[in-house]
């Protein structure tokens, strides 16, 4: 079954995947951070922000699976 929760992890996934694809986006070297080209940093700077959307949707799906398990006995 679908539910809110459920679509929101699932966004949560989608969009580290989307933004760090869609390579045309990001494939250029201005502006540097430290040194290091913007095609570089971009994708290192996706690094945690994967790791907490992914840890929100392990969390989302979790708090939906416990609803849905203790909603099921009554």
């Amino acid at each position: 079954m679908v539910t809110p929760a459920r679509v929101v992890a699932g966004i949560c996934l989608l969009i580290p995947l989307v933004s760090t694809l869609w390579v045309s986006t990001y494939s250029r070297l201005t502006p540097t951070f430290i040194g290091m080209p913007f095609f570089y940093w971009y994708q290192l700077a996706w690094v945690p922000v994967s790791a907490a959307l992914t840890y929100t949707a392990y969390v989302l799906v979790r708090r939906d699976a416990r609803s849905r398990k203790g909603g099921a006995g009554k």
